[in-house]
């Protein structure tokens, strides 16, 4: 099992495939497995890297309160590790961390592709989403209640029924999925104690990042996620936003074959 020792931290990586470096950053509560639906069609065009972020899965989950700059220092790391620079695709808490780093790190990027980061921080002045955005805050501090209680698995259950992706969701995911997410808890809770976890600099990311943005965001999310998207498409000079219709705030679990089919094309036009 790979490892590396990177900013004083032990992470976990697998690669798969060869050509262009393609590096896939996972979300909250989640791991490199996340990805596995959609390695076998992107390891054929690319040297596909997933990891576990720090503090998740089989990674080193270091003491102290965390950041969000730490994993964007991880990621580059990573990418230094290949070589530089490479293409990064992220979701989620994982799409928030290529673009903090692409607004600090732009070289280290050969092209950016976000699905539905959460930077509420962002769209905080926007007044109709201000009250829906309230009410998922109540629902994640009684997720955090619960894992301050030390339930780690009551807390990922509220997280999955009542921020992500509704009621019984939770039952329908495979045990395993659950584990991991209850496994992944004492993170989440870390990464929502860290200030600047929900924004970026869009006016840094706008000087700093001129290169190829792909920006997606699915029919099925929260109202807040294609308002993000076009505050972030503004900020980028070369972005290119699609939304996935019937997707909604993981497409490479959901629709794996067309989650890699849209990252594959945008890839293959960016270098042309």
């Amino acid at each position: 099992m790979p490892r590396a020792r990177l900013n004083g931290v032990e992470l976990f990586y697998e690669v798969h495939g060869a050509g262009d470096p393609l590096v896939l950053v996972h979300g909250s509560w989640s791991d490199h497995l996340g990805w596995q639906g959609v390695l076998p069609r992107l390891a054929r065009s690319f040297e596909v890297l997933v990891y576990d972020r720090r503090g998740h899965s089989r990674s080193e989950r270091p003491p102290g309160q965390g950041s969000r700059t730490e994993d964007e220092d991880d990621l580059a790391a990573i990418i230094e590790m290949l070589g530089a620079p490479a293409h990064v695709a992220g979701n989620s808490f994982g799409a928030s961390t290529a673009l903090g780093l692409a607004a600090r790190r732009p070289e280290l990027l050969r092209t950016l592709t976000a699905h539905e980061p959460p930077l509420m921080g962002i769209v905080a002045d926007d007044p109709e989403l201000r009250p829906l955005m309230r009410a998922t805050q109540g629902s994640i501090e009684g997720v955090l209640a619960s894992l301050r209680a030390g339930d780690e698995r009551a807390g990922a259950r509220r997280f999955v029924e009542e921020v992500a992706f509704g009621p019984g969701a939770w039952d329908a995911l495979p045990e395993p999925i659950r584990q991991t997410f209850a496994a992944n808890a004492p993170t989440f809770a870390d990464e929502q104690a860290d200030p600047g976890w929900n924004t970026v600099d869009l006016d840094r990311l706008s000087s700093h990042y001129t290169g190829p943005a792909l920006l997606t965001t699915g029919t099925e999310s929260p109202p807040w996620f294609p308002v993000i998207i076009d505050r972030l498409s503004a900020a980028l000079p070369q972005a290119r936003v699609r939304t996935l219709d019937g997707a909604g705030h993981v497409p490479h679990l959901t629709h794996p074959d067309r989650y890699a089919e849209n990252l594959t094309g945008f890839i293959a036009s960016a270098a042309s």
